[in-house]
C-alpha cells in the first residue's frame, strides 16, 4: 500500500500538501501520545477527539477540500468533487467536522484504541504501549485521510492550493 507522499509524487502541489499535512499530523499525534500516557480514564479519548476535530479540517484545507473552499468552485467542478468524494467513500471531506463524524472515522481504529485503554493499567510499560498506540492511531487516521484527499483531488482533477508554501524541490 503506497504512502500518501508516494501517491502524490507526480504532482508537486499534491506532494506539497502532503508534506504540510504531515507536519500538522506529527504535532497532533505527539500530543495524543502524551495524553495517552497519562493514566486518567477518558482523557485520551477526549484529547484524540479534539485533535482529530482540528486536524481533519486543517488537512482538508491543505488540499482545497473545506466546505468554504468548495463553495468557491464553479458548480461543474464542485459536482466533480462531490462525485469523487462519494466514489472514495470519505465522510470527512468537504464537510463541517462534528463529533459524530469523528466517531465514524475512529471506528476504523476501534481495536487499537481499545488496546490503548487496556494497556494503560499495566504500570509504566502499559503507559508506553498506550502512548505508542495513541500516536500510531492518530497517524494512521491522518495518513488515510490524506490518501482520501489525494484520491478526490486526482479524480476530480482539482487544482490544489499552494497556500503560500513553496513546492518541494
Amino acid at each position: 500500500m503506497p504512502t500518501a507522499l508516494q501517491m502524490a509524487s507526480d504532482d508537486a502541489a499534491l506532494a506539497a500538501a502532503v508534506i504540510r499535512s504531515r507536519k500538522l499530523l506529527n504535532k497532533r499525534a505527539m500530543v495524543a501520545a502524551a495524553a495517552s500516557a497519562v493514566p486518567v480514564p477518558g482523557l485520551d479519548w477526549a484529547v484524540d477527539a479534539a485533535m482529530l476535530s482540528r486536524l481533519i479540517p486543517e488537512i482538508n484545507r491543505e488540499f482545497g477540500l473545506t466546505p468554504q473552499q468548495l463553495d468557491l468552485l464553479d458548480p461543474k467542478k464542485r459536482d466533480q468533487v462531490q462525485k469523487a468524494v462519494t466514489l472514495v467513500g470519505s465522510v470527512l471531506i468537504g464537510k463541517f467536522i462534528s463529533r459524530d463524524l469523528i466517531l465514524k472515522a475512529t471506528t476504523k481504529i476501534g481495536m487499537r484504541l481499545t488496546t490503548k485503554q487496556l494497556a494503560r493499567y499495566v504500570p509504566f510499560a502499559g503507559q508506553i504501549v498506550a502512548a505508542t498506540v495513541g500516536y500510531a492511531a492518530i497517524r494512521y487516521l491522518g495518513e488515510e485521510h490524506m490518501k482520501d484527499c489525494i484520491r478526490v483531488a486526482q479524480q476530480a482533477q482539482l487544482e490544489v492550493p499552494l497556500l503560500g508554501y513553496a513546492a518541494p524541490g
